[in-house]
């Protein structure tokens, strides 16, 4: 009986592809490296050979050869959250596009959580780094320390007010101006925000898209309507109880974020009130959810995929050009989309 192969015996080499195709190793190489010395024709028959046969890279080796990992360490507060979700699906399309993989780590909005895994990243030796900061985030001294370190990093979504950093962001501001714009529009005067924590970006940006509406149309932001806080469902369920705790309501709440609607409906429904007739919602943000919901919530669409997509390319180009790149603020635009409230002004409540 033959002895078992140890399992190293089998593993695929690039001389294995190269002497089955009749090309050199070199060539094979730089095939599946998407190197531009070689034709697309000739990289896709090495590729699918490289398939059908088996091969994995072997990136321990390549990594101490090149001084590179092809890695790109990846933070954000959130996974169980559709607008991360989506994004992270677009940060690993883009780098398999590009022969790269990703190491997600998570903070779950806390800052030592955070900090943590950008210590274990960088003890991997990625590449590159790409955060979202979490709600906690106030002390950013470790990221002027990653710049000093001349390791790229790029700050997606949620961004510090820091200088030299490429930053890609949705248009928080120009999305609240527009949800509030339209409440205006239809009638609605008596409007509320719960608005995010004002140490972050898209907590300030969005509060101040909708004091700009209110400002353009002399309407008074009442002190009481307006509640801050951070972007989960217990933040909406906290602040609308407290809202309707006094005796003067408003017409309609505007929520920093789809979550903080979700609590905000539970709320309504255990106070016996509904939506629209009794309080209409809009909210920043959507998820698969909303569909499921009567009425579904009107909402800011931010472009999840793309911030994404953004994010890695930008990361990668200023791995690729080291020492040369400036960095780049990029902030995509999102629109207003009309679903099941605030589709016309409700009767006059209380």
């Amino acid at each position: 009986m033959a002895k078992k192969r140890h399992h190293l015996e089998l593993q695929v080499t690039l001389d294995d592809i190269a002497e089955k195709l009749k090309v050199s190793k070199v060539t094979v190489s730089k095939a599946l490296r998407g190197h531009p010395d070689i034709s697309s024709e000739t990289a896709e028959k090495i590729k699918k050979k490289a398939h059908q046969m088996g091969y994995y890279p072997n990136l321990l080796a390549r990594s101490l050869s090149s001084q590179k990992s092809n890695t790109i360490g990846v933070v954000v507060p959130k996974i169980a959250h559709h607008f991360f979700a989506s994004v992270i699906e677009g940060i690993y399309d883009t780098a398999f596009e590009h022969n790269y993989e990703i190491i997600l780590t998570v903070s779950q909005e806390t800052a030592e959580r955070e900090l943590r895994h950008i210590h274990s990243l960088l003890s991997m030796r990625v590449d590159g780094l790409i955060i979202s900061l979490s709600e906690e985030t106030k002390d950013l001294k470790v990221f002027q320390a990653i710049k000093r370190m001349g390791l790229p990093l790029t700050f997606m979504d949620r961004v510090p007010r820091l200088n030299g950093f490429t930053t890609v962001e949705a248009d928080d501001r120009g999305g609240a101006f527009a949800a509030i714009q339209h409440a205006i529009e239809i009638g609605y005067r008596r409007i509320a925000h719960l608005a995010g924590y004002q140490h972050t970006n898209i907590g300030r940006e969005r509060y101040q898209g909708f004091l700009d509406a209110m400002n353009k149309h002399n309407l008074a932001v009442k002190k009481e309507w307006v509640v801050f806080g951070g972007f989960d469902e217990e933040q909406g369920y906290r602040s609308i109880k407290q809202i309707f705790g006094s005796a003067n309501h408003p017409e309609v709440i505007f929520t920093v974020t789809f979550p903080v609607a979700v609590g905000v409906l539970k709320a309504v429904r255990e106070m016996g009130m509904r939506i629209p007739d009794d309080i209409d919602l809009l909210c920043f943000g959507h998820s698969g959810m909303n569909e499921l919901i009567s009425p579904a919530v009107s909402y800011v669409e931010q472009p999840n995929y793309q911030l994404g997509r953004m994010s890695f390319e930008l990361t990668l180009d200023h791995i690729r050009e080291k020492g040369s790149y400036v960095p780049k603020h990029i902030k995509l635009p999102t629109r207003f989309v009309l679903c099941g409230t605030c589709t016309e002004k409700a009767a006059v409540r209380r």
